[in-house]
C-alpha cells in the first residue's frame, strides 16, 4: 500500500517543492495551502503523514495538529521558522512526531518522514486472548499491569494501594511516557517535555540511564522490559497492558 504525505504550507514555491521531491520518491502526496484546504482534503483522503506549516495565515498549524489528534494516528511533522526551544516543546505536547527549521534540506525532511514512519509502524502486541495490550487512562489516571499513575497526585500506586518509591525525574519521566502510549519518543523529545530548556541539550547517556532505574522499579523483568520498550535508533515507547 502506498503512502500519501499531504503537505501543508502557504509559501507556495516551497510547498511545490516538496511535493515534486517527495513524488520523486515514489509516495503519493497532496498540498495545501492553508488549514480550510486541508480540512477538506481530509475529508475525503487517508493520509499517513502531514508536513505542517506552523505560522500560516487564518489558523495556525498548531490548532491544525490539535484537530488532527484527535481524528487519529496520523503523523505529524512541524515546519517553521521559529526554532527556539519552547516552540519545540509546545508543538511536542500538542502531540508533533518531529520538528523542522525552515529552511531545511529536502533530503533531511525525506529522513524525517522515513524514520517517522518506521516509527509509526510500532504498533500494539497482543495478549495471549487476543486483546490490546494498551494504557487504559481513567480520568486522571493511567492504569497498567497491576500500577495505577495518579497524574493529580504525582504518584504510582501498586496494586496493594502502596506508593512507588520513585524520585521526582523518575516521576516525570514515566508521566511523559505513559500519557503517549504507543508513541515513539527520542532522547531529545524526552529531555524536553522533562524539563524544557534546561535539558534540551541533556545528552543520551542520562536519558537511557534514568530508563534504567525505572524500569528496574516498574518491570516484572527489567532486562525484558514490558512496558518501556526500546526503538533501536529511535528511542522509547510506553505500551501499557489493558489487563
Amino acid at each position: 500500500m502506498s503512502t500519501t504525505i499531504a503537505v501543508v504550507d502557504d509559501e507556495e514555491h516551497l510547498r511545490e517543492a516538496v511535493v515534486e521531491y517527495l513524488q520523486g520518491k515514489g509516495f503519493d502526496v497532496v498540498e495545501a495551502a492553508d488549514a480550510a484546504a486541508f480540512r477538506a482534503l481530509a475529508e475525503s483522503t487517508p493520509i499517513d503523514v502531514v508536513v505542517l506549516d506552523v505560522a500560516m495565515p487564518g489558523e495556525d498549524g498548531l490548532s491544525l495538529a490539535r484537530w488532527l489528534r484527535r481524528r487519529g494516528d496520523v503523523g505529524i511533522i512541524f515546519a517553521t521558522a521559529a526554532g527556539q526551544p519552547i516552540d519545540r516543546i509546545v508543538g511536542l505536547e500538542l502531540g508533533a512526531d518531529d520538528y523542522l527549521v525552515k529552511p531545511y534540506e529536502l533530503r533531511e525532511l525525506l529522513a524525517r518522514i522515513r524514520s517517522l514512519l518506521r516509527r509509526l509502524e510500532v504498533r500494539p502486541q497482543t495478549s495471549s486472548g487476543g486483546a490490546p495490550i494498551v494504557a487504559r487512562a481513567a480520568g486522571r489516571t493511567v492504569v497498567f499491569g497491576g500500577w495505577t499513575l495518579d497524574l493529580d497526585g504525582r504518584r504510582l500506586l501498586a496494586a496493594d494501594g502502596r506508593p512507588a518509591d520513585l524520585t521526582p525525574l523518575e516521576y516525570d519521566l514515566l508521566e511523559i511516557l505513559a500519557t503517549r502510549p504507543n508513541r515513539v519518543l527520542s532522547r531529545t523529545q524526552i529531555a524536553e517535555l522533562g524539563r524544557g530548556e534546561e535539558s534540551a541539550g541533556e545528552d543520551d547517556r542520562r536519558i537511557d540511564i534514568r530508563i534504567t532505574r525505572l524500569r528496574r522499579k516498574i518491570e516484572p523483568e527489567p532486562d525484558r522490559p514490558r512496558f518501556v520498550r526500546t526503538v533501536r535508533g529511535e528511542g522509547y515507547v510506553f505500551v501499557g497492558d489493558a489487563g
